[in-house]
Parts: C-alpha cells; sequence; structure tokens
C-alpha cells in the first residue's frame, strides 16, 4: 500500500511553503509520527510527520520548491 504525504494546512492564512529540507532521503524506513521535512513560510517553519510506518519511495518536491496547501510531497510504501 502506498500513502501520499500531504502539504498539511498550516492554518493562519497560509496556503503555500518552500521546502527547507529533507530529513529522509529515498529508501529510509520511518516510523509513524517522525518527522519528514522542514517546510518554512514567509511566518515560520514547520515539520511534516509520517502518517503510516514505511519506506520512503519518493521525494516529489525538491529542497527549494514552493508547494501549495494539499500537494503531493513525498511516497511512502
Amino acid at each position: 500500500m502506498t500513502v501520499s504525504v500531504k502539504m498539511p494546512d498550516l492554518g493562519e492564512g497560509i496556503s503555500k511553503a518552500t521546502v527547507a529540507s529533507w530529513l529522509v532521503k529515498v529508501g529510509d524506513r520511518v516510523n509513524e509520527g517522525d518527522d519528514l521535512v522542514e517546510l518554512v513560510t514567509d511566518k515560520a517553519s514547520f515539520n511534516v510527520p509520517a502518517a503510516v510506518t514505511g519506506i520512503v519511495r519518493q521525494i516529489l518536491v525538491q529542497e527549494g520548491e514552493e508547494i501549495t496547501i494539499g500537494g503531493d510531497l513525498a511516497v511512502i510504501e
């Protein structure tokens, strides 16, 4: 089963964020709750945790790229 890691709604009128750094790489095993990626906005920085335990199969947004709410960041299998 594959699960898409989505850009969460960060509230406060934030509609997009920039990927500051990935804390994992393709092939890494992650546990539910592990931080995957750091996102930055003009207001703050946020870490996005894994919603499931599994293997990181794809990173879809590279460091320095922007993503909007609901966009796919990565795939965990």
